[in-house]
């Protein structure tokens, strides 16, 4: 696209399971944006920031109950390592750090456009029953959720946060009307024009007459029309 200033957000997955990102991450549009250099992906392991011989990341909930709880301290250590990076690199790179919790605010395309304004966003990646409370109370700016079910982890929220972010960046799209609000959610249709399953009775599954029509003006209509 002519004109537009090249901008790089770098994506920071805090996740135990670092692994479950590359394969994603590696395909399609956020491969070809990682190789124009608009987006990285870096991973940080709360492992690594874990003592003792284990290096364990979780423990018992307080108050009794099923399950574990993420520990606070190595995700505040995986977090300050990220911010003490960003910092390195200058008072322009805002950053924000974002935890994906059931009783976070829902996500929404005005929030991922809003998210790439950052120039870094760090998600924290739950597992188990939860994360201590105190991540969410000290060391996040948000809570988001994807929706009103529950997953076993916020490695799922996250690439799908990722992506939605990642689309507003100029240049990571082919043609910037492919995004999802210039374009609508109307029906779209390809070649043939019409398709008939062996066996099936009936002329076959026809495309609308207006869409093959030529007449762009009639086609404009069509679509606002079917949104």
């Amino acid at each position: 696209m002519r004109g537009y200033t090249k901008t790089m957000i770098t994506f920071h997955f805090v996740s135990i399971f670092p692994e479950a990102f590359t394969s994603y991450l590696g395909e399609s549009i956020l491969k070809r944006a990682q190789a124009k250099k608009l987006v990285k992906f870096a991973f940080v392991n709360p492992r690594t920031f874990a003592t003792g011989l284990h290096k364990k990341v979780d423990d018992r909930p307080f108050g009794g109950g099923p399950g574990m709880v993420m520990m606070l301290e190595p995700i505040y250590r995986a977090v300050d390592s990220i911010k003490r990076r960003v910092a390195k690199l200058g008072k322009k790179q805002k950053a924000r750090v974002i935890l994906f919790s059931t009783r976070g605010k829902v996500f929404a395309q005005a929030d991922a456009r809003r998210l790439a304004k950052y120039q870094h966003l760090v998600f924290i990646c739950g597992r188990y029953e939860g994360v201590d409370e105190r991540v969410a109370e000290h060391i996040v700016d948000e809570e988001l959720s994807l929706g009103d079910f529950i997953l076993s982890g916020g490695e799922l929220p996250a690439l799908v946060v990722a992506e939605a972010v990642a689309r507003h960046i100029p240049g990571v799209l082919g043609k910037q009307e492919s995004l999802e609000e210039t374009n609508g959610s109307f029906p779209s249709y390809t070649r043939p024009p019409t398709w008939k399953p062996k066996g099936a009775r009936g002329t076959g599954w026809a495309v609308p007459p207006v869409l093959i029509s030529g007449d762009h003006k009639k086609v404009a209509e069509w679509r606002t029309k079917s949104r």
